[in-house]
């Protein structure tokens, strides 16, 4: 059995294979291609992890969000385009999404109007900007929602 690690920033992949009660070398065997130097060197940073090994990972690890980590935080497109999802409560989520939701009901007609003729002008930016931010507040709670259930369904709490 290997050594526990005491170094006090780890990364979210070392986090998450300790949670699992997995050492490196254990991570290793049951990951099958993907070696415990190849995954010391992915946990400190000398080497960024590829696509395939963080699916691995997240499936050994049963550790849905380093998926969202690795395209939000590592990948050049995700960082861009895939805004961080952080495992919260379910009623965190629902009522989270549900103030969105409502929020958003006062805002369909102004959207309505400010998309109608197909061009949005200068001075239904503003407006058209708040929208799009809390558009942007619901997509993050089905985000939450969506990573909840993987997690629930991995842990059993829940069956497809």
């Amino acid at each position: 059995m290997g050594r526990k690690s005491t170094k006090e920033n780890k990364n979210m992949y070392q986090t998450s294979r300790e949670a699992a009660n997995l050492t490196r070398e254990g991570a290793a065997e049951l990951l099958t291609y993907i070696s415990s130097d190849r995954i010391e060197k992915i946990e400190s940073g000398k080497s960024l992890p590829h696509p395939d090994e963080i699916l691995a990972m997240a499936d050994c690890y049963k550790n849905p969000s380093l998926c969202n980590y690795y395209c939000s935080h590592e990948c050049p497109i995700g960082q861009q385009y895939v805004p961080e999802v952080k495992i919260k409560e379910l009623s965190q989520i629902t009522l989270e999404m549900l103030a969105s939701l409502n929020s958003m009901e006062k805002e369909k007609s102004r959207l309505i109007e400010i998309t109608v003729d197909g061009a949005i002008t200068e001075d239904e930016m503003k407006d058209f900007e708040q929208i799009q931010e809390k558009l942007s507040q619901i997509s993050q709670a089905i985000g939450s929602l969506q990573l909840w259930v993987q997690k629930a369904i991995i842990d059993g709490k829940i069956s497809r």
